[in-house]
């Protein structure tokens, strides 16, 4: 049993480890592209059902407007075979996020911080690059093959029962949490930090913006912890990371009205 499963991880990995074409970074990608958006669908209508959608017409416009802008940008230059769709969310929360297959949520908290159309491009362009890099297929991958590790190991150290078997739970989830998934989190924030610009930009807005709203962002945010022990990089890590791909966005051509 225990040579199977070892096979079975080795397997997986090598199967699934592909170079993604626009980042260059080889992914563990275990799902197909059909089940993840079979998989952004379903958790689209769960969203939709349990949440207060804004009615807000402002709000709403907005968001459509520059998702439509964006995600246009995105088809031609990238060709994801996604049904783009933008909701706003009626929360105090200062926050976005991205379903696998085109899915996106803006939260009303986030655009009360919002000055213009330039920064939603920012939140807007992070969120669809997130969809395109395939970033959610990715995280589920990541912790599937680690579930399957953490079997395989419990069974080569023949651990098990009530006296061993939470202990090792405990040390096991805390070091993939912050060895494994917390550093690749921040990884996916940056290469969407970087795509997402590239398709501000090439929408006609102003990257420039995006360093104003991730100072507003710093400025709002309450919780200060390391950022060893975070999802996202520190707010001082991005806003310098998004100020040197500005730099070279300044080489590309574009064609704006």
């Amino acid at each position: 049993m225990k040579k199977i499963l070892f096979a079975l991880v080795f397997a997986l990995f090598f199967a699934a480890c592909s170079k993604n074409p626009y980042t260059h970074r080889q992914q563990l990608i275990l799902i197909s592209p059909q089940q993840e958006v079979r998989m952004g669908l379903q958790a689209e209508q769960q969203i939709l059902r349990k949440s207060r959608i804004s009615r807000n017409p402002s709000y709403n416009a907005m968001v459509r407007r520059v998702g439509k802008r964006i995600a246009q940008v995105a088809e031609v230059e990238f060709h994801p075979n996604y049904r783009w769709e933008f909701h706003v969310i009626e929360s105090p929360q200062i926050n976005a996020f991205c379903l696998p297959g085109g899915k996106i949520f803006v939260y009303t908290g986030l655009l009360k911080l919002v000055e213009n159309d330039d920064q939603l491009a920012a939140v807007i362009g992070h969120e669809v690059a997130h969809a395109i890099l395939r970033h959610g297929s990715e995280r589920v991958s990541i912790a599937m093959v680690s579930n399957l590790g953490k079997q395989l190991i419990a069974q080569g150290l023949q651990i098990s029962g009530r006296r061993w078997g939470p202990l090792y739970d405990l040390a096991y989830g805390v070091t993939t949490q912050y060895g494994i998934l917390f550093p690749y989190s921040r990884k996916f924030e940056y290469e969407a930090d970087q795509l997402g610009l590239y398709l501000m930009y090439k929408a006609c807005y102003k990257p420039e913006e995006a360093i104003r709203f991730w100072y507003k962002m710093m400025q709002a945010s309450r919780k200060k912890i390391p950022e060893f022990l975070s999802t996202h990089p520190s707010d001082e890590h991005r806003i310098a990371m998004l100020q040197r791909y500005i730099k070279r966005l300044r080489k590309i051509q574009r064609n704006c009205p």
